[in-house]
């Protein structure tokens, strides 16, 4: 395991290096770097690392969303409401529609097997939209219309709106019906999450002005408050739930507006922590990638996807 850690975070770093010097998205190389050790190919990422990859990658979301609510300032949200709302469904509904209306003329496919294939290319990554739109932030492009923080609104809300699509057409594709609370679920679900995520915010603010521990300290209390909530997510049966991952970054806006000086501190050593983390997630994605699909049918694929966007 050890081995295949130091393959993973070296390897990574360097085609990531790489990719940056052609201009490109380092991200590539890490997604490179998981396709060419993976199982698929050298297959030298140990069978152990791939059975936790699923919880590795959630814990580097958990990290970047947390990150991200501690640098997000809620007067700049309330600037864009409506737009950040729009942002949240509008451009993923666009592009199921797209999908369901090319793909099944370019395809042997269909309406409700494109729409399954509309919503996971609506789904927002915000592993890849939240590190740049904080880097947006930090050297102040497009903050006087609050543009990142548009972006990163949607960003976090987006993949609630398209899990539930998916859940419904995979649904009606084994033979289910459509449920009337799936779809009521939706801003309920986003609507739990933000409350619980303020309340925790609020909460962790009061906590760490009355008691004075050390910020590392402060960043595991968070962390592990942050699992339990994914956990308890995962674990529910109702058919209500709540966004643990809007509540993971609603807790740093909560944050920051009661304990900005703290949240900016602690914002700086979550940045740290994505350094390692942003690796270990793009590789073990590029790691679950078969190239022998992609030779099959990379460029066919493609051309929905570019039609849809």
């Amino acid at each position: 395991m050890l081995m295949s850690i130091a393959l993973i975070l070296l390897v990574g770093m360097f085609l990531g290096w790489v990719c940056k010097k052609l201009r490109l998205p380092s991200l590539l190389g890490m997604i490179f770097t998981g396709i060419i050790l993976g199982p698929h190919i050298l297959n030298l990422i140990d069978i152990s690392i791939l059975n936790i990859s699923a919880d590795l990658r959630k814990i580097a979301l958990i990290i970047i969303l947390t990150r991200a609510g501690l640098t997000l300032d809620i007067n700049d949200l309330k600037k864009v409401g409506r737009p950040a709302v729009l942002m949240c469904f509008l451009p993923a509904v666009f592009e199921i529609i797209g999908m369901v209306l090319t793909a099944p003329l370019l395809f042997d496919i269909s309406i409700l097997d494109a729409a399954i294939i509309g919503a996971v290319v609506g789904a927002v990554s915000p592993a890849v939209i939240v590190p740049k739109m904080i880097k947006l932030i930090d050297e102040g492009y497009g903050t006087e219309k609050s543009i990142p923080q548009l972006i990163l609104a949607g960003a976090s809300v987006d993949d609630v709106f398209v899990i539930v699509l998916f859940t419904v057409f995979t649904g009606l594709a084994q033979g289910d019906k459509i449920s009337a609370i799936s779809f009521v679920n939706i801003p309920v679900s986003i609507c739990l999450g933000i409350a619980a995520g303020f309340l925790f915010g609020f909460l962790f603010s009061k906590f760490f002005e009355k008691v004075h521990i050390r910020d590392t300290v402060k960043i595991i209390i968070i962390l592990c408050v942050s699992f339990v909530l994914v956990t308890i997510e995962d674990v529910i049966t109702v058919s209500i739930t709540f966004s643990a991952l809007t509540a993971i970054m609603f807790m740093g806006i909560a944050m920051q507006k009661y304990r900005r000086e703290v949240s900016e501190r602690l914002s700086l050593k979550f940045n740290k922590l994505w350094v390692c983390a942003e690796i270990l997630l793009f590789v073990l994605v590029g790691a679950t990638v078969d190239i022998h699909y992609l030779t099959d049918a990379a460029v066919p694929a493609v051309i929905p996807i570019f039609i849809v966007l």
